[in-house]
């Protein structure tokens, strides 16, 4: 049986920050509830009340609710319509799907005048020759039954023959009455184990049942008969869980007549089911997701099954994950794992993990959540142009250390050898070729090689006559 408890009003007050002192409206449907209770000395200023798809029996317990104005009951078990004389504010009340046989309970709501609205759809009083009628002139402040307006001259011929239909009612009532005592007597005897119902037909040996057939069977369905019973035994043995599905099968395909006590035994069957199914859970854990296989490889995980965008931003050198957490979440149910190949966000203990295109830097890495749509971004610089620190191995000298060559062979041999940064030039230990030939300045222009001067012609005294002085003629010594 579900109670009502104090934690199970609260956590449908949510809009009333969970105060239910001053509550006005509460929900409580389909909470498999049986009784109506507390809720007159929790909610003193409840005006809306939604008990509908519970298991209820009987009204009770709701006569402090002196300023209720909407009582929601349908589909429960109500067979009875009464205390409910204290609810003064009462306007609408809904009993639709019930099992209201007894129709005279409805003239105690004589008592709430301001009630202007009655569902009784579905109830079995519906079905008594003359109950609308009998309703209509029963309740004079009504102005709706059934969703149907009750008009005036509706009214006037209701009243006019009231005491005929009263007396038709009143007869078709007690003959309800007692069907519905013989119904409760069969449920007795079919829970004590005494149900006679099924004393004719009898289960044979192979669990089906037969009737009264001829001795003369013909001996091709006296073979057909054998081969179905061989059939159903294999069936037994390779298949245990038949007779589980039999017994499923007959208990949904019996018929029977529609009752609170039916529908109590369907309630309570499939709510072994769900327990049954629950232990079978609890006996088999389900396994933990992989995340990172035995080999290393980092799978893609998305439990907590969240809309997600990967992008790069080249300005920054930096990668940057959108994920699309719920708004209205707290920031303290998330945790963070930047790993230089795969970022891991742990949303509420479902794990969400993506495979990162390019190695990033996992302490440069923000996390930040968004105030107006709630989602986390995650920003991870590259790790590509990071200054690494290498051990120097010393390297004999080169001519041509400083040549700068255009070949694309030259540009894939100077990509394959990791770039150093020279901390301190004049530490430079290495000889240096490139000075040991001087050059000229540009603006003396191209080295020629340098003429010393003819000297000067003289002119002897005894070679005076008629000498002339060949430059290219080397002196006499």
């Amino acid at each position: 049986m579900v109670y009502i408890t104090e934690d199970m009003v609260r956590r449908r007050a949510e809009h009333n920050e969970c105060e239910i002192s001053s509550l006005e409206e509460v929900s409580l449907h389909q909470q498999d509830i049986e009784r109506i209770e507390h809720i007159d000395r929790w909610c003193r200023d409840l005006r809306i009340l939604y008990l509908q798809n519970n298991l209820i029996p009987r009204i009770e317990n709701l006569s402090r609710l002196k300023k209720l104005e909407y009582l929601n009951l349908a589909l429960n078990n109500i067979e009875v319509i009464g205390n409910l004389e204290g609810c003064e504010s009462l306007q609408k009340l809904d009993l639709t799907v019930n099992f209201v046989g007894r129709l005279s309970s409805v003239e105690s709501l004589k008592h709430n005048i301001h009630l202007r609205e009655l569902f009784l759809v579905g109830n079995p009083c519906t079905e008594f020759e003359g109950y609308r009628q009998y309703v209509v002139a029963s309740l004079p402040q009504l102005r709706w039954l059934d969703g149907t307006e009750i008009r005036r001259s509706e009214r006037i011929r209701a009243s006019q023959g009231l005491e005929e239909v009263k007396r038709r009612v009143l007869e078709q009532e007690e003959e309800y009455l007692r069907r519905r005592a013989k119904e409760k007597e069969e449920v007795q005897r079919k829970a004590a184990g005494e149900d006679g119902g099924n004393k004719e037909r009898k289960a044979g040996f192979d669990g089906r049942r037969y009737t009264d057939v001829s001795h003369t069977v013909p001996r091709l369905e006296e073979n057909k008969e054998n081969q179905e019973v061989e059939e159903n035994t294999q069936l037994r043995t390779t298949r245990p869980d038949l007779d589980e599905e039999q017994r499923e099968r007959e208990f949904w395909h019996t018929p029977c007549s529609f009752t609170p006590e039916s529908r109590l035994e369907a309630h309570r069957h499939l709510e072994e089911k769900r327990r049954a199914k629950e232990k079978e859970r609890e006996k088999k854990p389900k396994p933990p997701r992989t995340l990172i296989t035995a080999d290393g490889r980092v799978m893609n995980v998305n439990e907590p099954k969240l809309d997600f965008s990967l992008t790069e931003d080249e300005e920054n050198n930096s990668i940057v994950l959108d994920l699309a957490v719920y708004r209205h979440m707290d920031t303290s149910l998330i945790d963070v794992d930047v790993q230089p190949t795969y970022a891991r966000v742990n949303v509420k203990g479902k794990i969400f993990q993506m495979v990162l295109p390019a190695e990033v830097k996992p302490d440069s890495s923000t996390a930040q959540r968004s105030q107006t749509t709630g989602h986390l971004v995650l920003t991870m610089p590259r790790a590509e142009g990071e200054i690494k620190v290498t051990k120097t191995v010393p390297r004999p000298p080169r001519a041509c250390q400083n040549r700068r060559s255009s070949s694309p062979q030259d540009h894939k041999r100077k990509n394959n050898f990791p770039e150093r940064l020279e901390v301190d030039p004049s530490k430079h230990t290495a000889l240096d070729l490139a000075n040991i030939v001087p050059r000229q300045s540009t603006k003396e222009g191209p080295l020629e090689p340098s003429r010393t001067a003819p000297p000067a012609a003289t002119v002897h005294s005894s070679f005076s006559d008629g000498f002339v002085d060949d430059p290219d003629v080397p002196p006499l010594i």
